[in-house]
C-alpha cells in the first residue's frame, strides 16, 4: 500500500500512509486509538474506499473499490466485533452469500455440510457444523471467523484484535492456527494493543500516530519502550499511576450474603473509602454477574448490601445511582454507548437534572462538563458533534468511563476498564483512577489482566465459579497467587 490518503467529513483518518505485508508473515499495526490502523485495514478490505494512493497485490497495481474485490484478490478481515448472524448454523455463515448450488437452483446442504465439517476438523473443533452461532461461546465464534477467512483460500488475513475476548488456553490455540496459516504462506495482519502478543506471534510490527505512518521495525530487534515511544511520541514513564495512601477503614460498601441462584454463592466483601478493590478470576467465574446485580441490572435473591453504614435496596440502576454508584459495563457497544449519537449527547445523558431545569438548558454548563471530559481523558473526536459510532474503540470506552464520571460517583465499578483501549489511553484511564482515589472515590475494577490488577489494586478479590474464593491483602498479591484461588485453590 502506497501513499494512501483517506478522508471523512471533519476527519483526515489517513495521510499518506505506507505498508507492506510479506507472503508467510505475521506483521502487526500498531497504535492508539484513532491512529488509523482499522481504517487502513478497511480500505484493504474494500470496506471504505481510498482518495488518493495505490495498492499492489503481488507486484500488479489493483483497485479495491467493494468487499467483493477484496475477497477476489484473496483479502479477508475478521472484525474486532464479531459479525456472525447468530440465528445461521455455523456452515451457513461460513458460506454466507456463497451457498454451492444443486442444478435445480436450490442449496446443497449436504455439500455446505460437509466442508464445513471438514473445516472443523482442520481447526481441532469438534462441533457439529448445523449448531446455531448463537449457541457458541465468544471463542468459538471467533475461531469460525478465522474458518471463514480461510475457506475463502485468503493469501491475505487481516486480525484486529482477535484475542480481546479469549481466555489464555484459547490464545495459545489461535497462536498455533496462525503459524499453521503462516507455514501455509498466507500472510496475516494483526492489530492488537496487547504488547505482549506482538512479541509472541510476530515478524515486524508497523507504527501508526494520528493516521500517519511512523515506522516499521523488526519484532525481535525492538523493545515495549521504543514501540510505546514510536505510538504515543513521548516516553510513558509511569505507566501505572497510582499513589498509595494510608488506607482508611471507613466502609463504603459492605455486601453480605449475597447469592443468585445458579449464579452467585456466599458473596462476602467490604470496599473501603479511598480504594481500588480489583477483582479477578477467569472467564465465567461470576465477576461481571455480581456488579450487575449491586448495580440493579440483575437481581438477587438472597443478600444485604450497606452503603455507609446504611442497609439499602437496589431494585434498579436508578437506585444504585442515586446511591452514588456508577458502572461502566465490559460490553461499551452492547451495554453502554447510544452509537448513533453524538459524544455530547453520551457524556451528559446522565446529568440533564444539572442543566436543565423547567424546560430551560444551561448550555454554557452543558458545553463546559463535555469540554471538560474530551480534554481530560485526551478524547481524539473532530468535535462534540460528532456520533460516537464513528470514534475508534478506546475512545468509545473514554467517552463512556466520562458519561459516569459526570455523575460525580462515590463508588465506582469499572468492569474490563481498558479492554481494546491503547497504551497510551490505559495510562490516561489510570491517572484519572488515581486522581479519584485521591478525591475519595471508591474503585471496584474487574480485569482479566493480572498485571492492571497487581499494579492497581489496594486489596485483590478473586472468583471462582461464583463465590470470592480469596481477598488478598496488598503484600500478598501476586500472579501465582491470583491464579491458584482463580482455579479452585482454597
Amino acid at each position: 500500500m502506497n501513499k494512501i490518503t483517506k478522508k471523512f467529513p471533519g476527519v483526515h483518518a489517513l495521510k499518506s500512509v505506507d505498508f507492506e505485508l510479506i507472503a508467510g508473515e505475521v506483521h502487526a499495526l500498531l497504535g492508539e486509538n484513532g491512529a488509523g490502523k482499522s481504517t487502513l485495514m478497511k480500505v484493504l478490505g474494500g470496506i471504505h474506499q481510498l482518495n488518493e494512493g495505490k495498492i499492489r497485490i503481488n507486484g500488479i497495481e489493483t483497485e479495491i473499490n467493494n468487499v467483493k474485490d477484496a475477497q477476489k484478490n484473496g483479502i479477508s478481515i475478521i472484525h474486532q466485533e464479531i459479525v456472525l448472524v447468530p440465528y445461521l448454523s455455523i456452515a451457513e455463515n461460513i458460506y454466507l452469500g456463497r451457498e454451492p448450488l444443486l442444478k435445480s437452483g436450490f442449496i446443497d446442504f449436504d455439500t455446505m455440510l460437509e466442508n464445513s465439517k471438514r473445516f472443523l476438523d482442520d481447526f481441532d473443533l469438534n462441533i457439529d457444523p448445523q449448531t446455531p452461532i448463537g449457541k457458541l461461546t465468544v471463542a468459538q465464534q471467533q475461531m469460525i471467523e478465522i474458518i471463514k477467512a480461510v475457506s475463502f483460500d485468503s493469501k491475505i488475513i487481516i486480525m484486529d484484535e482477535p484475542t480481546s475476548s479469549l481466555t489464555d488456553k484459547e490464545v495459545d490455540f489461535l497462536f498455533k492456527t496462525i503459524r499453521n496459516l503462516k507455514a501455509k504462506g498466507v500472510g496475516m495482519v494483526y492489530i492488537s494493543h496487547r504488547m505482549n502478543e506482538l512479541f509472541k506471534i510476530t515478524d515486524r510490527i508497523t507504527v501508526m500516530r494520528d493516521g500517519e505512518y511512523i515506522g516499521t521495525v523488526v519484532t525481535k530487534e525492538t523493545s515495549n519502550d521504543h514501540l510505546i515511544s514510536m505510538m504515543v511520541g513521548r516516553e510513558l514513564t509511569s505507566f501505572y499511576n497510582r499513589t498509595y495512601i494510608e488506607k482508611s477503614e471507613q466502609s463504603v460498601l459492605k455486601v453480605v450474603n449475597l447469592k443468585r441462584k445458579g449464579v452467585l454463592e456466599d458473596i462476602n466483601f467490604e470496599l473501603k473509602k479511598g480504594e481500588i478493590l480489583g477483582f479477578s478470576g477467569l472467564m465465567g467465574a461470576g465477576r461481571s454477574e455480581l456488579m450487575k446485580c449491586l448495580f440493579g441490572i440483575d437481581i438477587f435473591h438472597e443478600g444485604t448490601v450497606f452503603i455507609n453504614g446504611q442497609k439499602i435496596m437496589i431494585k434498579n440502576p436508578n437506585d444504585a445511582i442515586n446511591n452514588g454508584l456508577a458502572y461502566v459495563p465490559e460490553n461499551r457497544k452492547e451495554q453502554g454507548l447510544f452509537l448513533g449519537k453524538p459524544v455530547d449527547y453520551n457524556i451528559t445523558i446522565k446529568i440533564l437534572d444539572k442543566f436543565m431545569k423547567f424546560f430551560r438548558v444551561d448550555h454554557h454548563y452543558e458545553d463546559e462538563q463535555v469540554h471538560n471530559y474530551i480534554n481530560e481523558l485526551s478524547i481524539k473526536t473532530p468535535n462534540a458533534s460528532q456520533k460516537v459510532g464513528n470514534l475508534s474503540g478506546g475512545n468509545q470506552q473514554k467517552v463512556l468511563i466520562s458519561r459516569w464520571l459526570a455523575t460525580k460517583p462515590k463508588i465506582l465499578i469499572l468492569d474490563e476498564p481498558t479492554r481494546g483501549v491503547d497504551v497510551g489511553a490505559k495510562a490516561e484511564i489510570y491517572s484519572i483512577m488515581n486522581r479519584l482515589i485521591l478525591e475519595g472515590v471508591s474503585i471496584i475494577m474487574i480485569s482479566s489482566e493480572l498485571p492492571e490488577i497487581i499494579n492497581l489494586s489496594d486489596r485483590v478479590a478473586v472468583m471462582s465459579n461464583g463465590r470470592i474464593s480469596k481477598i488478598l491483602n496488598k503484600d500478598e498479591i501476586s500472579q501465582e497467587k491470583i491464579m491458584y484461588y482463580a482455579t479452585g485453590g482454597s
